[in-house]
């Protein structure tokens, strides 16, 4: 098959397969792949190019409000089944060759598996042997694991910079047993900067690279005690990250009452209204918590200009985030880097208001975020 043919293939392969979960039919979706392998494209590529294309594109299709959060995951798990029937259909090379052997798995908390799932495919279709261990693998499981199975190296996997601290203590473990990280998925910056911040051995921006980096090897850590947090991250020695975080909880409640006091149509809101503007109060507090760790306000930032994205295209104005900010600055008036950042948001926000509306409002956060050059990543949420 010449480039130009393998081309078109794979275009009408995306064609087909957006036609397909867009409708639900995994049938569809799954014919739409296998015609695509019987017609000879390479089994990386379809990975790679055609499954995992669409799914982006369904993320952007939630976030234009197109999708409804069903709809995506209905897409997410039509897309896991057909990965798996490809696993079977498509064996991986017989090599008598010394391979890499790789354990994958997303860190604590990280449920957004595919990623991790398209690499750990990549990798056996290089005939390499691979551990998968799929979403939220607790610390202590993992060393357990990689005790018992000795790989050459680990490919950690996180979409959502929340995780950005469970998965700094998964790489300093993971080090302190002598195999080295590679650390991938939206969650570590477009550019790789927390990999690099929580001292990951390699970073990569795709399958295709991390496949490539795991080949040519990397050298293993020395090993022995486990860093803490503060080795890395000396800004931490503040406590304010820690103290933010033990107060999340209540700081939510606090700010909430706040919010009824300030927007007195809060008054009347249902139950399942006012849950859900707990849990976004709540994911704010998050990414500030997560922003203190990493000591980049960027983080919280272009959190809150993809939320304000995100609202706007459920016809929901943007300043409404304003007076939680203002809020939250009264609770943690005794934090100074919180401060700082808080005042960073409502900046950002300002300035937002100031400026007619973007022909991409409602983009995904990870596609915002590589135009303004800040790291990608974006979490679950579900709005009134």
């Amino acid at each position: 098959m010449t480039t130009a043919q393998e081309d078109g293939t794979l275009a009408r392969a995306r064609e087909q397969l957006w036609q397909a979960v867009c409708a639900r039919d995994e049938d569809a979706a799954a014919r739409a792949v296998f015609t695509a392998l019987d017609d000879g494209a390479d089994p990386q590529d379809v990975l790679l190019d055609v499954i995992a294309h669409t799914q982006r594109e369904v993320g952007r299709a939630w976030a234009e409000n197109r999708f409804t959060v069903a709809q995506e995951h209905s897409a997410t798990a039509i897309h896991e089944r057909i990965i798996a029937a490809m696993a079977h259909r498509v064996p991986a090379p017989a090599t008598d060759d010394a391979r890499v052997t790789v354990t994958v798995a997303c860190v604590d908390g990280e449920w957004h598996a595919l990623p991790a799932r398209l690499l750990a495919e990549v990798l056996r279709l290089r005939g390499h042997r691979v551990d998968f261990l799929g979403a939220q693998v607790p610390t202590p499981h993992l060393i357990a694991h990689l005790h018992a199975t000795a790989p050459s190296a680990v490919a950690l996997s996180s979409s959502l910079p929340l995780r950005l601290p469970a998965a700094h203590s998964a790489i300093t473990a993971v080090q302190a047993i002598g195999i080295p990280v590679v650390a991938g998925g939206a969650a570590f910056g477009a550019d790789g900067r927390y990999a690099r911040l929580l001292g990951a051995d390699a970073w990569a921006p795709d399958a295709r690279t991390a496949a490539g980096l795991l080949e040519r090897g990397l050298p293993r850590p020395a090993g022995g005690a486990v860093r803490q947090s503060v080795d890395d991250l000396p800004h931490l020695i503040d406590q304010e990250y820690t103290l933010v975080t033990r107060a999340r909880r209540q700081v939510v409640r606090s700010t909430l009452a706040g919010l009824e006091e300030r927007v007195p149509v809060m008054r009347d809101y249902s139950a399942e209204q006012r849950e859900r503007t707990a849990e976004d109060v709540l994911h704010i507090v998050e990414f500030l918590a997560c922003a203190l760790y990493t000591d980049d306000g960027s983080l919280f930032t272009a959190f809150l200009d993809w939320t304000a994205d995100i609202l706007e295209a459920r016809q929901v104005p943007a300043r409404v985030l304003d007076p939680t900010l203002v809020l939250l600055q009264d609770e943690l008036k005794d934090f100074p880097r919180t401060l700082g950042l808080l005042a960073e948001g409502r900046d950002t926000l300002r300035r937002r208001a100031a400026r007619p509306p973007a022909p991409e409002s409602g983009a995904p956060y990870e596609q915002r975020i590589r135009r303004q050059r800040l790291p990608p990543g974006h979490g679950p949420r579900r709005h009134r």
